[in-house]
């Protein structure tokens, strides 16, 4: 599983990443994450909000940070 944090590392950004982080702790799942912080690379993906959370490709949320236990619910649906 690829996770990515799209947006430009502000501290919404971190909180997003620290969510999802946990969450796939809590679920004992091994993912690639990465931080997508230039803007050009952000519209690629079709990131209009940030922060965003894409999963192997798709936006599963964006626009708001997530709480772990909704984090946990993104990526239990992949």
């Amino acid at each position: 599983m690829k996770v990515q944090i799209a947006g430009p590392g502000c501290p919404r950004c971190q909180s997003t990443e620290t969510a999802v982080r946990e969450a796939l702790a809590e679920l004992n799942l091994d993912a690639e994450i990465s931080k997508v912080t230039d803007y050009k690379d952000m519209a690629q993906l079709g990131v209009r909000l940030t922060p965003a959370v894409v999963i192997d490709g798709k936006i599963a949320l964006s626009g708001r940070v997530p709480t772990t236990s909704e984090a946990r619910e993104l990526l239990q649906k992949k």
